[in-house]
């Protein structure tokens, strides 16, 4: 089963995918929110869902650092039932901890010397490949196997 990570922001929403056993996770797409409305947004990840045969989402809750639920980590839970309600019934959607993920995928392209530039266009989904890569990293060490809809 594949699974999709997904890193909500303001300006745009990256997406992440794994590979068919769920081990690896790799950058998608980048999908630009500005100018659309947030159903046109939910459709465009339900069609990499279907091309995918996604089985589960992973959404990143930006909590505080003091593990609190923040204005940032409201909208993302309201992005995250809007999406639900699009999904297929089969597919689940678990919200993961994300905290320094964009941090963490900004250093690692700093440290693969990526430009400023070609960051920008990336980090969204380098965002969502941590937060997938953290889910399923957790789920197999927790269980020995990544476990569905946790």
């Amino acid at each position: 089963m594949r699974y999709m990570g997904i890193d909500v922001g303001q300006r745009r929403v990256g997406l992440a995918i794994s590979d068919p056993l769920g081990l690896i996770a790799r950058g998608l797409v980048t999908i630009d929110c500005q100018g659309h409305n947030l159903e046109e947004v939910w459709h465009k990840i339900r069609e990499q869902v279907d091309r995918w045969e996604v089985g589960q989402v992973v959404v990143g809750l930006p909590k505080n650092m003091n593990g609190t639920i923040g204005p940032q980590a409201k909208i993302v839970q309201d992005f995250a039932q809007g999406l639900k309600e699009v999904l297929p019934p089969e597919v689940g959607l678990v919200m993961w901890d994300e905290r320094l993920s964009t941090v963490t995928a900004e250093r690692g392209l700093i440290q693969a010397d990526f430009s400023r530039e070609k960051r920008k266009h990336i980090i969204d989904q380098v965002a969502a490949a941590v937060i997938l890569e953290g889910y399923l990293s957790y789920q197999k060490n927790a269980t020995g196997e990544v476990k569905e809809n946790e």
